[in-house]
């Protein structure tokens, strides 16, 4: 059996820099479409508050979580990557600032919702730190396999 391995991905790093980048990128596109002739959507040219509101949610929880990490742990690095992704989004994906109205709460959702989970005690459940195959085990949905030494002889079936 192979031992369980701490996650490599940090997903609450990559939820703050989406979210502080795409709020980054709604907060600003109306700026930056207004003086260049840029496309905008119905939403940013008829009621840009809400595109802004939306950014600005965004931005400032990706903002408070990496203040919250601190510099020593990553979060100056969230901002400075959050920073670039608002400058490609906005830069060179220009229209696509549209669909950031649907990834950045999303994204701002997700990593409230990861990072409370620790205070709200969801992190201490069994249920979110063992495997699937232990959970079935557990409730006694899948039986555990038995282990199979390879050294030893089988015997052919008559």
């Amino acid at each position: 059996m192979i031992p369980y391995a701490t996650p490599v991905v940090d997903n609450l790093f990559l939820l703050a820099v989406a979210a502080f980048g795409w709020g980054l990128s709604l907060a600003t596109y109306r700026l930056f479409a207004q003086s260049r002739a840029w496309p905008m959507g119905a939403l940013q040219a008829d009621a840009p508050f809400i595109p802004v509101l939306i950014g600005l949610a965004g931005l400032f929880a990706g903002l408070i979580f990496a203040t919250a990490r601190g510099a020593d742990d990553g979060g100056w690095v969230i901002i400075a990557f959050g920073v670039l992704l608002a400058m490609i989004w906005t830069g060179i994906l220009r229209v696509a600032s549209q669909l950031a109205l649907i990834l950045a709460p999303i994204a701002t959702f997700l990593l409230l919702l990861g990072w409370l989970a620790v205070p709200l005690g969801y992190s201490e459940r069994r249920w979110a730190t063992e495997r699937p195959s232990e959970t079935l085990e557990r409730r006694g949905i899948l039986n555990p396999s038995p282990t199979v030494d390879p050294h030893t002889p089988t015997a052919p079936n008559p």
